[in-house]
């Protein structure tokens, strides 16, 4: 749902995933989870309220918002780990905020949950991490846990690194790790906590294509939390924001990137200048303050604004085809004319592929030895260039 009250139509489609060296046929299509008037607080402050959204089946959606906006409370409350005061979280025709325990424990299965740090137990090798929802919470034989296991690992690109421990890999790798584990029991729903924390932005953009290619090849629905802009601008069908306690907005990807609200240009740019403050918001007299400054020469941070909608990254060549893509199209079509004429303008250019933004393209190079053995880069599809020449053109999709 957008905050203006227009719900997604629902679809329902079979899915097709694979791992990156076997496929699978799996009737299944990712969960779509609806939110209606949802309220939390602890003790007498308030973190948020009156959320109502639609995550969409089988799509990528991501969640913005400033430092203490309350993210992860609301990723948490998904899952039933927090519970709200008020509303309705529904799960595969369930609310989870009314249902019993062994309800909730059934819902939860549907769920992998991609932590902040990794949460990975430092006496486990990545194998016997991996290994630990299934051997908790399902009656599997030891082969067939191996075999699943070796599976995930092989699918974000670590494969024989199985009996290495977390202390001995790196950031990018731990996080991978916790992907993995996080896809052991099939899961129709993925919540990413703010998986970059911690990443350079080149492990960054390995990490934003990996999680492409697993939504490509199980068809999972996937909400992201984050600050990264890059993710927030070239990964999702569908973002969000929140701010000041309320949903400022959700909806396809095209109406956050293409708003003139000043809470959402200020936070895309990263900007002083705007409502939000070092705690979140700033009185008028604040603001003044740092306009002024603004006018009289001062740099106000961030970078130059952006304008116009880049292209989203599309799945590695030689994975299947995203599924989402056709959803989303067929969905946006329905609601095209609710949304801002600045918003259609950008979805129809995408739909007709007229889509034009700067990119660059980087030369083609031989990989050198060591770029080919990096150890944070997920796959091995996707090459590293040493020392690129840029060339600046127009993309036209």
């Amino acid at each position: 749902m957008l905050a203006n009250g227009v719900r997604y139509s629902d679809s329902s489609h079979r899915r097709e995933p694979c791992g990156l060296r076997h496929w699978r046929k799996d009737p299944r299509v990712g969960i779509g989870i609806q939110v209606e008037g949802l309220t939390k607080s602890f003790g007498p402050q308030r973190i948020w309220e009156d959320v109502t959204l639609e995550v969409p089946a089988g799509e990528v959606s991501v969640l913005l918002g400033p430092s203490g906006t309350g993210k992860s409370v609301f990723l948490k409350s998904l899952i039933g780990l927090l519970r709200p005061e008020r509303g309705k979280i529904i799960v595969d025709g369930t609310n989870i905020i009314e249902c019993t325990a062994k309800e909730l424990y059934e819902i939860r299965t549907l769920f992998g949950v991609m932590f902040q740090d990794g949460a990975l137990f430092g006496s486990m090798s990545l194998y016997d991490n991996t290994a630990f929802p299934l051997r908790e919470h399902t009656k599997k034989k030891e082969s067939e846990i191996r075999n699943i296991v070796m599976e995930k690992l092989d699918l974000v690109g670590l494969g024989g690194d199985e009996n290495k421990f977390p202390g001995e890999i790196s950031g990018g790798m731990r996080k991978r790790a916790g992907l993995a584990r996080s896809l052991v029991l099939d899961p129709q729903i993925i919540l990413c906590d703010e998986p970059d924390s911690g990443l350079d932005p080149v492990r960054t953009a390995y990490l934003s294509q990996l999680l492409i290619d697993i939504n490509a090849q199980i068809d999972c629905t996937i909400l992201i939390v984050t600050h990264n802009i890059n993710i927030a601008r070239t990964v999702p069908d569908n973002m969000g924001m929140l701010f000041r306690k309320k949903l400022v907005m959700f909806g396809p990807r095209e109406v956050l990137l293409t708003s003139d609200e000043p809470v959402v240009r200020q936070f895309l740019n990263g900007r002083r200048i705007g409502p939000i403050g070092m705690s979140e918001e700033k009185d008028e007299s604040t603001m003044a303050e740092e306009q002024a400054m603004f006018d009289a020469g001062h740099h106000d941070g961030g970078v130059e604004e952006i304008e116009g909608v880049p292209p989203q990254i599309q799945a590695t060549p030689g994975m299947p085809e995203r599924q989402a893509v056709a959803r989303r199209q067929a969905r946006v079509r329905e609601i095209l004319h609710t949304l801002p004429p600045a918003a259609q303008e950008a979805i129809r250019d995408d739909l007709e592929g007229t889509h034009k933004y700067q990119a660059h393209e980087f030369a083609t190079q031989e990989a050198s030895p060591r770029g080919r053995h990096d150890d944070d880069a997920p796959t091995g599809v996707i090459p590293t260039v040493d020392s690129p020449t840029v060339e600046t053109r127009t993309v036209e999709r």
